[in-house]
């Protein structure tokens, strides 16, 4: 009996999304770059209402900056820095002759001053400290970015580089608590008209090490993250496509942000993984968004 074919099979051949060689990098349709669009104007919709302030990072962010954030203490495996030559005409002949005979040319390499943004909240936080203290309301921002994640698969919803959109909150505890548990609603509303199955529950961060195993259970016990969680590639492993997430003061006290009364920051964010999202509706509804139920492409804008 033959294999049944993939998710990514099947995307590949409805020419969604398109193999560049590489695990977990592909191009995507126009028809799914429309799905993405739809679901940033859903997030909009829901979340301009609040006014945040809008900033946009590009992929990359800066080395020191991202040293600094601990990042390569909890999540090494998953960390992508960006290399460069820097050598003279003798090292480049040295470069040319090692890719002819096909040899490893990257030795030459020297790490520049920019990292691939692992979350899109990562370069927010220094900018922020910058400023000073917060206003008595505290700060509320609407981010996205492409991110890097070095988690090679062949399936589909664990891409290396993807589209993270986030809302972050920085205030006082009680209003970072307050915005997550509204977020949790609005997400589950937003999921709902998108007409997909999915749960929510308490979740860890892929922290590396024996160590990162104790510091997973503590996050989990303490209910600093939760996630959306719908069926994807897998009915028993549902992938999280939304995740609300409650940082305490960890990067607060990190960057020495303070809020008007001098106190220590707390910052949260909820997160969307658009190209998650995408596919989990393609999953769902079909491969042809044409055939999709009215509601759902009228909530997307889709013609």
């Amino acid at each position: 009996m033959d294999a049944q074919p993939s998710l990514l099979d099947e995307l590949l051949r409805h020419g969604l999304l398109f193999d560049t060689g590489v695990d977990g990098l592909y191009g995507r349709a126009g028809i799914f770059e429309e799905v993405i669009s739809g679901i940033e104007t859903m997030v909009v919709r829901i979340g301009h209402v609040d006014r945040p302030e809008v900033i946009r990072f590009p992929p990359g962010m800066n080395r020191a900056h991202f040293e600094a954030s601990g990042y390569l203490k909890s999540f090494p495996h998953l960390a992508g820095t960006v290399h460069c030559f820097c050598g003279d005409e003798a090292a480049h002949g040295s470069l040319l002759a090692d890719l002819e005979k096909g040899r490893d040319w990257t030795g030459g390499q020297k790490a520049s001053d920019i990292v691939i943004t692992p979350a899109a909240c990562y370069p927010l936080y220094p900018i922020v400290a910058k400023r000073g203290p917060l206003a008595a309301g505290g700060g509320l921002f609407d981010l996205s970015s492409y991110c890097f994640r070095h988690e090679p698969s062949t399936d589909p919803t664990r891409m290396q580089l993807f589209r993270m959109r986030e809302y972050v909150r920085v205030g006082s505890p009680e209003q970072v608590v307050d915005f997550r548990s509204e977020w949790m609603e609005r997400g589950k509303t937003l999921i709902d008209k998108l007409r997909l199955p999915y749960v929510v529950d308490v979740a860890n961060d892929p922290f590396f090490g024996r160590g990162g195993k104790i510091i997973a259970n503590s996050q989990r016990e303490l209910g600093l993250k939760f996630e959306l969680l719908i069926p994807v590639s897998s009915q028993a492993n549902p992938t999280a496509c939304l995740s609300f997430n409650y940082h305490q003061d960890h990067f607060g006290k990190l960057w020495g942000i303070t809020q008007a009364d001098g106190d220590v920051a707390h910052t949260g964010c909820v997160g969307f993984g658009l190209e998650r999202l995408a596919i989990a509706l393609f999953r769902h509804h079909g491969f042809d968004t044409t055939q999709w139920p009215a509601g759902v492409r009228a909530e997307l804008g889709l013609t």
